[in-house]
Formats: structure tokens, C-alpha cells, sequence
């Protein structure tokens, strides 16, 4: 009979994503003690690379952005290098009744009214974002008005042409937030543009899509996991988090599958849509349990559709397409570093995901296939190899990319979301002020925790 091994540490952190491995990084670079507990059989959270029918692919997180500091930073201690994306040559626009269009520049091929209308639309939001402090988008001027009208519909009182609002929504929506504009609010729209620097930035994907990992994202939490050694524990999701003061000070028990673990703190570094697979005895306050039943995921399929050469280069373009209407929104050349294969990903959000996940596998490559041809021609139709990630289905993520408030939530309930209960804090990018959803909003949370908890415990 084996017993279940009963540790003591100084901080227990549930979670091995780059927000957990980077708070238990910074605190063990202080000379504080680390447990790091996970649920699945790998670190790396919502970053992950695989090889899947002989073809290596990143199924998550993978772009670092110029303005991405922390993660950079973090990157360079690691040596981890990085290269750029490939997008010389046009890209591709496809227009609502199905034109397809080639153009270079940022702004869609759209007529003389569509683009006035998307430049206005930008530079407002540029200006509610340039009002708003990302740490605190809850104190926004027109936080509660923004609040309480759905994107969708703020859009539309912005602008009268449907095209127009489309377009800009597509960058919000299908493209970060992975909701349709009508289930978040125009707040949260803003946040989502604050936190990036600016809407401009959101909108230029050369910016916010600039570079990727030799090697992966996932490299982040591999590099770190191997510092730790056996401080990380796999295949142990938390069940139990019991917490007393203790001395003046807090005693903590998480009980994990295969290991028991007792520290002074607790560190949260999962998406608030799983701390209810927690039990927290005594139970967190009425003010936690109210605001994580506001956040959800949203919905994404990123398609991976790798194929012997990157065709699309020989016909002078760069891989890159858009689309508010088509099933796929949004394509990028994925090829990998050194490789001669060519790899395309694509994404589907929100009820276009539905829609996809309502066919069966067959017909669901079929016409996810076909869209991609619509942009890049009939050789997009014949991938050797193709694969969807759907962390949707994945146990211990269950959507993509990162959660947000639903209409109403980011200013009633944002103020409250790292409060810590006794010595449990939260940690992780659905939280971030900059970089809020990326991995650079991750490391800036774990390293905001972990600075947090080293004066707590100094003191």
C-alpha cells in the first residue's frame, strides 16, 4: 500500500502554465521553498507543442509581440531565441458577398465608405483605450456606460455601416475575446485594446503577431520545470484547499491527487472557470463565488494544415487572410523555423465554432479546407496533415483563449478579481492588465504574485 507523501513548502502553486512556473521561478530565485501541482501529464497550461502525424505544431499560445517586455524578458533569461513570421507578399481579404481580394497595407480592400467608417470606429477606440488604465479598466470615465451595452450593439451606435462594424468587431471577438460581440460588453472590448496599447495594435498583425518561439511557447514552462526538478507534480489536480491562521500568520493545506502539500500560501494559477473544481474549506467568500460565475471562455478552433512546400509564397503571398464572414476568420502562414514544409493556421470563433462543431469530423475538414482555399487557392484543399486544437473539450482548460465578463461584469465585479482570500491568490492571464490573454499577461502575473508573496513572507 503506497501513502500519499505529505510535504511542507513555503508556497503551493496549482497550475504549471507560464504564469505558475513564472511565480515559482521568481520565488525560488529569492530562496523561497515551491511546490507546483498539475493536473495534466505536462506543464505548460494553454501552451503546448506536439508532434502530430510526424508534423511538430504548436496547439496554443505561441506569438510574442515588440510591446510583450515581460515575456521577452523572460524569453532572453531562458535563452530562448525567437524568429519572425513569414508574411512578405499580400495578403487576402474576403469580402461579405464572397469577393476575394489581394491587398498589402493594414486596412481590408473595402470601399470609400467602409474604410472611412473602420477608420473612425479605430480611432475611437483608440481614444476610450488611451483614457483607460489597463490595471484599472473598472475606473474607465465611461466605465459603467460601456459596461452595460454589449460591443455588438455600441458598435452599431457608432456606425451605420455593417461591413464597417464587422470588420473592427472581427478583431475583438473572433480574433482575441473568441465570444460574438453581443456576449461581452464595450468595456471589455476597450480593456482588450488598452491592454494591447492601443486598438492600432490589435488591428496590425505584423504588431501583435510579429514573432514566435524556436522551439515553442511551451519552452517557457519546460525550461522552468527543469530548474525545479521535483518540485513539480504531474498528473495531481488540487481537490482540496484547507486554510487556518496560524501564528498570526496562514496555514494551508492543499490535497492534490498523489501528494499533500502544506504551505504558508496558495497561489492560483489557473483560469477562473476551474477554481470551482477546487473545494476551499473554510469556502471563499460570496463576492469570489459571484464574480468567477461572470467570467467564462470563449471558443475557438485553431486549424493546423501543414503541407509539403508553402505554395502560397510561389504565388506571391504571405499566408495572411481575413474575413468577418467566411468560416475561417482569420489565416496565417505557421510555418515552422528550418522547416521545409509549409504550415498554414486558421481560426474559427465563437458561433462559427458552434456551426464547425455541429458537422461531423469529415465534413467539418471539408469545408474548413474549402475556406482556406478561398483565400489561398485549391491547393489549400490537400493537407498532409491537418489537425484541430479544441481546448473546448480539453478537461482542464474547457475554452480558449482566456476568460472575460460577460455583459455588466468587468466593472461590478473587476476591482475584487486578485483580492486575495487568507493567504489564496490568483494568478494567471485572465487577470492581466497588459498582456491580459497572452502569455506576456501570464509571466506579468507571475511575477506580480511572486513579488507580492516575497515581501509577504519577508515580513
Amino acid at each position: 500500500m503506497t501513502t500519499t507523501p505529505n510535504i511542507q513548502r513555503d508556497v503551493v502553486i496549482i497550475g504549471a502554465g507560464p504564469s505558475g512556473m513564472t511565480a515559482a521561478h521568481e520565488l525560488t530565485k529569492a530562496g523561497l521553498s515551491v511546490a507546483v501541482v498539475e493536473a495534466r501529464d505536462r506543464v505548460g497550461g494553454r501552451t503546448w507543442n506536439n508532434t502530430i502525424d510526424g508534423a511538430w505544431l504548436e496547439l496554443g499560445g505561441q506569438w510574442v509581440s515588440p510591446d510583450q517586455t515581460a515575456l521577452i524578458g523572460l524569453l532572453d533569461e531562458l535563452g530562448l531565441g525567437t524568429y519572425s513570421r513569414y508574411r512578405d507578399g499580400d495578403s487576402v481579404y474576403v469580402a461579405p458577398d464572397g469577393t476575394r481580394t489581394r491587398y498589402t497595407g493594414e486596412m481590408f480592400p473595402v470601399d470609400a465608405d467602409t474604410e472611412a467608417e473602420m477608420n473612425k470606429l479605430i480611432e475611437t477606440m483608440d481614444a476610450l483605450a488611451a483614457a483607460m488604465d489597463p490595471q484599472e479598466p473598472w475606473n474607465h470615465p465611461q466605465a459603467r456606460e460601456l459596461d452595460i451595452i454589449s460591443f455588438h450593439h455600441w458598435l452599431r451606435s457608432q456606425s451605420g455601416n455593417e461591413e464597417a462594424c464587422n470588420n473592427i468587431g472581427l478583431f475583438i471577438a473572433g480574433g482575441m475575446l473568441t465570444k460574438p460581440a453581443h456576449a461581452f460588453s464595450a468595456l471589455q472590448a476597450v480593456f482588450m485594446a488598452a491592454s494591447a496599447g492601443s486598438f492600432t495594435h490589435l488591428v496590425d498583425d505584423n504588431f501583435i503577431l510579429d514573432k514566435r518561439v524556436i522551439g515553442g511557447m511551451q519552452g517557457v514552462s519546460l525550461a522552468i520545470a527543469e530548474k525545479l526538478g521535483g518540485d513539480v507534480f504531474l498528473n495531481s489536480p488540487a481537490r482540496t484547499v484547507r486554510w487556518e491562521k496560524n501564528d498570526g500568520g496562514w496555514l494551508a493545506t492543499v490535497i492534490a491527487d498523489g501528494v499533500t502539500v502544506t504551505a504558508k500560501r496558495v497561489v492560483m494559477a489557473v483560469p477562473p472557470n476551474l477554481y470551482s473544481r477546487v473545494s476551499f474549506e473554510p469556502p471563499l467568500p460570496r463576492r469570489q463565488h459571484q464574480m468567477h460565475q461572470h467570467q467564462s471562455l470563449g471558443l475557438v478552433i485553431k486549424v493546423h494544415a501543414v503541407y509539403d512546400t508553402p505554395f502560397w509564397r510561389a504565388d506571391g503571398l504571405s499566408g495572411t487572410g481575413f474575413s468577418a464572414s467566411s468560416l475561417v476568420q482569420e489565416v496565417y502562414d505557421n510555418t515552422n523555423y528550418g522547416d521545409t514544409r509549409g504550415t498554414l493556421v486558421g481560426f474559427i470563433s465563437d458561433e462559427k465554432a458552434d456551426y464547425a462543431f455541429s458537422l461531423s469530423a469529415e465534413q467539418r475538414q471539408k469545408e474548413i479546407t474549402a475556406s482556406l482555399a478561398e483565400f489561398l487557392g485549391d491547393a489549400a484543399l490537400e493537407p498532409v496533415v491537418y489537425y484541430e486544437s479544441d481546448w473546448g473539450s480539453e478537461e482542464w482548460t474547457r475554452g480558449a483563449y482566456a476568460a472575460s465578463y460577460d455583459l455588466g461584469g468587468l466593472h461590478r465585479y473587476g476591482p475584487d478579481q486578485l483580492t486575495p482570500v487568507g493567504p489564496i491568490h490568483w494568478s494567471c492571464s485572465d487577470l492581466a492588465a497588459e498582456g491580459y490573454q497572452h502569455v506576456d499577461g501570464a509571466v506579468r502575473m507571475g511575477q506580480f504574485t511572486a513579488k507580492k508573496l516575497i515581501a509577504e513572507l519577508a515580513a
